[in-house]
């Protein structure tokens, strides 16, 4: 395999979490035109409806999983499920992701534990799910969602910050023992990208301006902008790369702007 067919997926089985959502979403449909088949997990049927239709249509295949990975038992069971309907795994996207922005002192035990029960206990367990499958196969890669957060701190995001923190930590120790299976375990950490889950952050007018003037590339990050890094580091072209975090933050940690910038 040579060129630009590395980046291809064709021939491979990928399930994705939280294909619901809008980096989810376009995630699933840019996965599937790269050649995959692809199984498509959210909360309901519903949420993964439109991606999985896009796909469908456009000749591609995609199934559809319900269900809520807040509950760790399922984790398990959307990994087999994944596998039948597919006949076998060679990546999982952990895209599934959960916020409620509060300061600290406001933060409840359901809060925290809502939080780190999908952003952190699904991610572990379903990469533990994961491995057999991915192992049966020869290998395979895990791309995690996780965030510049994970590395410096925001307002009013102490436990999703948390929770992101380990999921770069649980990226780089799922790499290290795993490896010997010929199984990849990478991350991305985005700055804010421009969605509905983070609308709080730069719907106000002057939030987003202040964004703006403290980002190089002057503006915040679109969702279809996160795409890339993921469906690379769930390549071939990526064949030697394991336990890393790419960060996709428009230049901001490249300078010393990045004082003003924590002040988000």
């Amino acid at each position: 395999m040579t060129g630009i067919d590395r980046f291809s997926l064709a021939g491979k089985n990928v399930l994705l979490t939280g294909s619901g959502g809008a980096i989810g979403s376009l995630i699933a449909v840019e996965v599937a035109a790269s050649g995959a088949r692809v199984a498509l997990q959210d909360l309901t049927e519903e949420k993964v409806a439109a991606p999985a239709g896009i796909i469908n249509e456009a000749g591609g295949e995609a199934f559809t999983l319900a269900a809520d990975l807040s509950d760790a038992a399922s984790c398990a069971s959307v990994l087999s499920r994944a596998a039948d309907l597919l006949g076998g795994l060679d990546v999982l996207i952990n895209c599934a992701g959960i916020n409620r922005r509060k300061p600290i002192d406001d933060v409840t035990i359901e809060d925290f534990d809502a939080i780190v029960a999908v952003n952190m206990r699904a991610v572990f367990f379903l990469s533990q799910a994961a491995h057999p499958f991915l192992a049966a196969r020869g290998g395979g890669a895990i791309v995690n969602l996780s965030s510049l957060s994970a590395r410096h701190s925001y307002r009013t995001i102490s436990v999703y910050g948390a929770t992101k923190a380990a999921v770069t930590g649980m990226t780089r120790s799922f790499a290290r023992e795993w490896a010997v299976d010929g199984i990849r375990v990478n991350c991305v950490e985005p700055a804010v990208v421009q969605t509905e889950f983070t609308k709080p952050l730069w719907d106000d007018p002057d939030r987003s301006r202040w964004f703006a003037e403290h980002s190089p590339l002057g503006r915040l990050a679109q969702p279809d902008e996160i795409v890339g890094a993921v469906i690379f580091l769930a390549s071939d072209a990526s064949s030697y790369i394991t336990g890393q975090a790419i960060v996709i933050d428009g230049g901001i940690t490249s300078g010393a702007d990045w004082d003003a910038w924590q002040g988000s």
